[in-house]
């Protein structure tokens, strides 16, 4: 029988963190339910439970990434180019930096995050790719993929006006809309918490065993 791989986890842990997880995406459920309820005034806005838990959820991401990056140590270049989240982080504050610093300020916060990433995993492209080809094997990065084609691809889609239109005819009104893409978004965020929380116990044990070589 070959051994497991560093990254392996038992069943029963991953029965457990898989628990965790599907009562976290309840509550997350439920808190929209409840914003809705509880909230009209703010509801889906950016002082509402949804898009606060958002920049939550975001900001919880980079530290993770920060921590697994610098302390750890472990994969600093593939961590490098996850931390493409700190640029959705600034781009879900786009209406508090418009509104007290400039227009667009987002974009020059987000341009010089995203850019200098981008140069420094090119330049070391073949230390990213040894990277990449282990943490391509783990349960993170199928949880992180998961969370970036629903973040980034499925929420954009599935929040077009043009279908929103098409589906409610003369009874369009926007808050549908914003709703759907906002909660789908804020699944989508969910997911890549919970690969950067598995990549984050993973480095953890590596970095053990590291210190025991």
């Amino acid at each position: 029988m070959s051994p497991s791989p560093p990254w392996a986890i038992s069943f029963r842990t991953a029965l457990l963190r898989a628990t965790l997880y599907t009562l976290a995406i309840g509550g997350i459920a439920q808190g929209g339910y409840l914003e809705v309820l509880y909230l009209p005034e703010v509801r889906y806005t950016e002082l509402g439970f949804t898009e606060f838990t958002q920049t939550l959820v975001l900001a919880s991401c980079c530290a993770l990434l920060i921590y697994i990056r610098h302390v750890l140590n472990v994969w600093p270049t593939v961590t490098l180019l996850l931390a493409f989240i700190s640029a959705s982080l600034v781009r879900e504050q786009d209406y508090f930096l418009d509104h007290y610093v400039a227009e667009d300020t987002w974009k020059y916060l987000v341009a010089l995050i995203v850019l200098p990433s981008l140069a420094w995993v090119i330049i070391h492209r073949q230390r990213f790719l040894d990277e990449f080809r282990y943490y391509s094997n783990t349960f993170s990065f199928g949880l992180f993929a998961a969370g970036v084609l629903v973040t980034y691809i499925f929420s954009r889609l599935y929040g077009r006006q043009d279908f929103w239109r098409a589906v409610l005819e003369e009874s369009y009104i926007r808050d549908f809309k914003d709703i759907a893409e906002e909660a789908i978004e804020l699944l989508g965020y969910s997911l890549i918490l919970f690969a950067l929380i598995e990549l984050f116990f993973l480095a953890r044990r590596l970095h053990r065993a590291r210190l025991t070589l």
